[in-house]
Parts: C-alpha cells; sequence; structure tokens
C-alpha cells in the first residue's frame, strides 16, 4: 500500500486509518468507487468447523465497516469450495467432510454474522449466497472449456499457496489444484448475481483474489477490486486466535463470553491500541490516549478493549457482566456465580474425584499430565487454595457456600464446578 495515497471515500479511509489494509489491486479506483457508494464486497468463509474464531474477526470487521461507510456486504458461505479444501498456508490435505457435516458447520457460522451486519431487503442490506449454488451445478468439460482456458498453469504454480506446498516436498493434490479456479469464478459468479466488485481476505489470499480479478477481465466482467488485510499476530509472534488452551471461537456455545472477555483481557501490552482500532468502534483519540498508558495503567485499558469486543460480540449486557465477574474475582477475591460452570454427577463427587480428573473435566487442562506439571509449578487452586497433592481428592466438603468448587489455573482462568441438579 502507497504511503502517499490519501483515500477521499469514508470507507478506504476508515480502514487506512485503523490499519486494516495490506494490499490493493488498485486503491484509486476503488476509492472511487467507494465514494460513490457503488462497493459490493465479498469474503469467503468455507465451513470447515462449526464456528469461526477470532482469526476471522479482521475480515468480519471490515465487512461491518464497509456497511457503515455506505457499501453492501456480502459474506459468502463456501458450502461449495469445502468439499474441496483451500491449500493456503497448509502443509497437508484438509480433511474431506460430508455433505451433513458442512451444512452444520454452515448454520453455526451464520449465527456470527448477524451480530456484525445489518440483513434485509434494502440496496445496503447484506446478503449470505452459498458458492454450493452455483459450484455443485457445473458440468465439467463446459467448466474447463469456459473458465479453464484462462488459467495458466504456469502461473498457479508460482503462487504462494502451491509453491510452498512443493517446496516443503508436501503433496498436492489436483483437488486442492483446483480450489484457486473456483475461488476465481465465485468472483465472477457474484459480480453477475449481484454486481459484486470488491473481494476482500487475509494477505495469504492475495494470489486467489487478483487471480479472480484476472479472470473476470478475460471473461467480460465489469471491473473487479482485489483487497487484502495484514498477517494478524500478537507482538510476541503467536498466531492471532489460537492459544494453549485452544481456538477463541465467536459462538457462545463452543465458548463462553466470559472466556472471550478475558482472552482480550489478556491482550499483550504491545497489541492494546493496534487491536482497539481492529476490533472496536471506539474513536481514534480516545485510543490514542488509552494507548499511550503506562505501567500498571494499561491494565485499564486492555479491560476496556475486553469491554468492547465482548460487547460488538455478545451484547452490552454479558459484556459488563464478564466486567463485574472479573472484579469480584481478582479484585474482591469473591467466587462470582457469572463464572463458567461444568456440572458434574452428584455420585462422582460423594464418591470422591481426583483433583487431576477435575481439572480435566473442567477444561482447564488437557490431560493428567498437564495438571501435574502445573502442581509442580503451583499453577492449580482449588477454592484459591494452591494444590500441592496430585492425590487429593475433591468431596462434598469442598463446595462454597454457593454449591460449588473453584476451580484456578493460574491467576486469570476459573470454572465453577457445580454438582448436577
Amino acid at each position: 500500500m502507497t504511503s502517499t495515497f490519501i483515500p477521499r471515500s469514508d470507507f478506504l479511509r476508515v480502514l487506512t486509518e485503523r490499519g486494516y489494509i495490506h494490499q490493493c489491486s488498485d486503491l484509486e479506483g476503488l476509492d472511487e468507487q467507494a465514494r460513490k457508494g457503488d462497493v459490493t464486497a465479498y469474503i469467503g468463509f468455507d465451513c470447515t468447523a462449526s464456528s469461526l474464531h477470532v482469526g476471522s474477526l479482521l475480515q468480519i470487521m471490515m465487512l461491518r465497516w464497509l456497511q457503515k461507510t455506505g457499501g453492501k456486504p456480502v459474506p459468502l458461505m463456501g458450502g461449495g469450495t469445502t468439499r474441496v479444501g483451500d491449500p493456503s498456508g497448509k502443509d497437508e490435505s484438509r480433511k474431506i467432510l460430508s455433505i451433513e457435516d458442512i451444512e452444520n458447520n454452515k448454520t453455526g457460522i451464520k449465527a456470527v454474522f448477524s451480530k456484525f451486519l445489518t440483513f434485509g431487503d434494502s440496496a445496503k442490506d447484506a446478503i449470505m449466497p452459498d458458492n454450493a449454488e452455483w459450484l455443485t451445478k457445473l458440468n465439467y468439460i463446459d467448466f474447463l472449456r469456459d473458465v479453464g482456458r484462462h488459467f495458466s498453469v504456469n502461473r498457479m504454480m508460482s503462487m504462494d499457496s502451491v509453491k510452498m506446498r512443493l517446496e516443503r516436498d508436501q503433496e498436492l493434490s489436483f483437488l486442492e489444484f483446483n480450489y484457486m479456479c473456483l475461488q476465481s469464478y465465485d468472483f465472477v459468479e457474484l459480480s453477475r448475481r449481484y454486481g459484486c466488485n470488491l473481494q476482500m481476505g487475509g494477505s495469504d489470499q492475495w494470489g486467489n483474489i487478483v487471480t479472480g480479478v484476472d479472470l473476470g477481465r478475460r471473461m467480460g466482467t465489469p471491473q473487479l477490486y482485489a483487497l487484502t488485510s495484514p498477517l494478524l499476530t500478537t507482538a510476541s509472534g503467536a498466531k492471532m486466535g489460537k492459544t494453549a488452551a485452544g481456538a477463541i471461537w465467536l459462538n457462545a456455545d463452543m465458548l463462553s463470553p466470559w472466556d472471550y472477555w478475558q482472552f482480550w483481557r489478556n491482550t499483550e501490552d504491545r497489541d492494546v491500541g493496534r487491536f482497539l482500532k481492529l476490533f472496536t468502534e471506539m474513536p481514534l483519540d480516545e485510543i490514542a490516549r488509552l494507548e499511550a498508558l503506562q505501567g500498571a495503567e494499561i491494565n485499564e485499558a486492555k479491560k476496556i478493549l475486553a469491554t468492547e469486543a465482548c460487547a460488538m460480540l455478545h451484547g452490552r449486557e454479558l459484556a459488563e457482566r464478564a466486567t463485574e465477574t472479573a472484579r469480584q474475582t481478582f479484585e474482591q477475591g469473591i467466587t462470582s456465580t457469572d463464572l463458567p460452570h461444568v456440572a458434574i454427577e452428584p455420585a462422582v463427587l460423594a464418591a470422591g474425584l481426583g483433583v487431576l480428573s477435575a481439572f480435566v473435566e473442567a477444561g482447564l487442562v488437557q490431560s493428567t499430565g498437564e495438571a501435574r506439571r502445573q502442581i509442580k509449578g503451583g499453577g492449580l487452586r482449588v477454592n484459591d487454595v494452591i494444590v500441592s497433592d496430585d492425590r487429593m481428592n475433591l468431596t462434598e466438603a469442598d463446595l462454597n457456600s454457593d454449591g460449588s468448587i473453584k476451580l484456578s489455573l493460574g491467576k486469570k482462568r476459573h470454572i465453577l464446578l457445580t454438582p448436577k441438579a
């Protein structure tokens, strides 16, 4: 992206000021389209899991800002391309999912977008097509003749998604090799059906997206544009959306609002300002003030980031409850009933539940071996008391006055173990 470019449209101005833009095929041309209110943009989301995780949130926010600045967002469900599998950034083929699994995953993913976008029948309301609508109806011979002839194998071999796999001597199936063709054709089809003229995505998708722009030119669509966001990592180099405890899912049934709040609260100091710009809608001058805080004061900025990011996904009420739960738990030492609960059979507790199994059951550790290692380092607590004996059993005598047992991993992860009613 050129540093001398000054956007005239609200859309590119916001994306530029807040740090969303990595590459664009034609900034001036896209800016002019956005200034006229003539941008319909899509981002594809394959249905490989029943929820998106926070690694997809940057793209979701780009669609949200597009709509807020007068454009039409199109989150495209990849019901067709999921059957093939995107090789980008992968060393091996994705697992082939059944049609039933893909449909179930699609249902889970759709729920997230209603929190960020306005859907309806108005001109700028979001729509959510599925590329299975056209990809599953393609005739293979016709596709090769009408579309395939526009692709250069030489150029496809030079794309990072292909080249990196081959350089590592990892097999790339013919099925995956076709993914680029299908994604490019999506762009053409969306242009014809909905007037879509912009595809956005992560920087790892640049090759696929500009191939779609080129295919559109060859097949006679109006001018198409490509725009990518930077690869998002934390200040320490970790991939966004992955933690030691697993993926940070966006669906509440896979990750509680409390745990989502905690994820943002644990942001590294150096990332606070950047994440406030990308994942909240707070004014930039207020973000600058928070970003300038030093020492222990930066924790206040982290709490604001956590609350604002959580409110956008789960609603203001749940975000405020998570904030209050954190205050009670960490600042007052109170066991809050709003902490995540894990229910166990009363008979198990009556017989005595091994402390190692209890932490595994609560999802705070992955295995009893990990629990033992945490105990040796003083990392596990029961009712705020450090566990020193890995043969300890939890019984009814450990229940607090609220009928729960508080399990803690370190100072920031807590679960209430409660007998089933």
